[in-house]
């Protein structure tokens, strides 16, 4: 088991191209701060994994392993790596932390994942994040791929199911809503109107078909970072500092094609039934029996689609029927299982490489009852789900505090 010491988001509403800096200064903020919050010494760190996207394609900077000792001199000699797995390579950087924990070679961790887009025209940084999907070989005439993939998605649920856009409206606004309560948020102050949650094109138009404007997530730069710990370091943590600690106890992790299409051949009830098995797969490692055992989500809902989707593979609803969870208020604070209190990458912020750190970073606060106006009352256990690209990569971990 490994456990979460301290964490870090810078604030998802900044542009750092625009303030003369770049995607080193977040990091260097992101590790200095994660450290402070921890009460742990840089020379306690005995490895770090960073998660990062587009590096190369946004600044031309990769070898981002080597970039933390370059901005953080006291993590000198420490060993390092980078992992790129779209929207999910914090979460698959975590994954290898955990491994190293697990398999006695390091006591305690640093994990950063960062990504910058802000320096760059937004529809230059809608393109490069093309990459994530099979360049080329997706066969979808469309101007926006990842708007377009994702309102194929939505088609898809109206010829299984019936889809009312009524429910992903409500979706955005739930998120939007929430950011309001996130300092950290990117729209925490932006400002709609009474048409900006409905099907009215001057107010919400057509992206994509299947995608209007607030269905889609933002272009966003920022970091997150998180100190993790084997149980013999955190239990010494722990006496040090007094201060209870999070645990992951569960993870789930399966990939599937690049190719959007083709996923949509390998579907059951569930229309992604990797994206489903990911999720028990966390349930088992956590030990627990399902959704029932959860205080809370955050999920990946780079458009509202996605979120939709999350719902019924989290078992909130029957398959095809995730609707009702938003119907009836599961998914609201207060609800059986609110979703992304943080604002989601729609309402809080989607730096693509950051993205599964925030994610855990939020849920621990949960957990540790330190998330301010975004607390759920009395959360115990919070389970995160994040997905690269068309679903190519999926990562869910299940997180709760540690017993005293």
């Amino acid at each position: 088991m490994t456990y979460i010491l301290g964490s870090s988001q810078s604030d998802f509403a900044r542009a750092w191209a625009r303030e003369g800096l770049d995607i080193s200064d977040m990091m260097r903020d992101s590790v200095r701060d994660a450290l402070e919050d921890a009460q742990v010494d840089a020379e306690q760190i005995d490895s770090i994994h960073v998660g990062n996207a587009f590096g190369e394609l946004q600044r031309q900077q990769a070898h981002l392993g080597a970039m933390v000792a370059q901005v953080v001199p006291e993590l000198w000699g420490v060993p390092a790596m980078r992992h790129e797995g779209a929207c999910a390579s914090a979460s698959l950087a975590v994954l290898t932390a955990m491994a190293e924990i697990e398999a006695g070679r390091y006591d305690c961790i640093l994990v950063v994942g960062a990504e910058e887009f802000k320096n760059t025209r937004g529809d230059v940084a809608s393109t490069n994040q093309n990459a994530a999907g099979w360049q080329g070989r997706e066969d979808i005439d469309c101007r926006f791929l990842w708007p377009a993939v994702f309102g194929l998605t939505a088609q898809e649920y109206e010829r299984r199911y019936g889809l009312d856009r009524r429910y992903l409206n409500r979706i955005a606004e739930l998120n939007y809503a929430n950011a309001r309560n996130n300092p950290q948020a990117q729209t925490r102050n932006w400002e709609f109107n009474e048409l900006s949650f409905t099907d009215d094109d001057n107010a919400n138009p057509v992206i994509e078909p299947g995608t209007r404007r607030q269905d889609c997530g933002q272009i966003t730069d920022g970091a997150a970072s998180l100190v993790l710990a084997s149980p013999d370091f955190a239990a010494r943590w722990m006496r040090r500092t007094g201060k209870t600690a999070a645990r992951i106890s569960g993870w789930g992790h399966r990939n599937a094609s690049l190719r959007f299409k083709d996923k949509l051949e390998r579907s059951d009830d569930h229309v992604f039934p990797h994206v489903r098995q990911t999720i028990q797969d966390a349930w088992h490692r956590a030990g627990v029996a399902g959704i029932e055992a959860m205080s809370g989500v955050e999920t990946h809902d780079c458009f509202t689609t996605t979120e939709y989707i999350a719902i019924d593979h989290l078992g909130l609803t029957e398959a095809g029927q995730s609707w009702r969870a938003i119907e009836d208020g599961t998914i609201e604070r207060g609800g059986r299982c609110p979703i992304n209190m943080s604002g989601g990458l729609i309402g809080c912020g989607h730096p693509v490489g950051a993205t599964g750190a925030r994610m855990l970073h939020d849920a621990a606060r949960q957990v540790l009852g330190r998330a301010g106006d975004m607390q759920i009352e009395g959360a115990q256990r919070m389970q995160t789900l994040n997905f690269g690209g068309s679903f190519g990569t999926v990562v869910s971990f299940v997180v709760e505090a540690a017993p005293a």
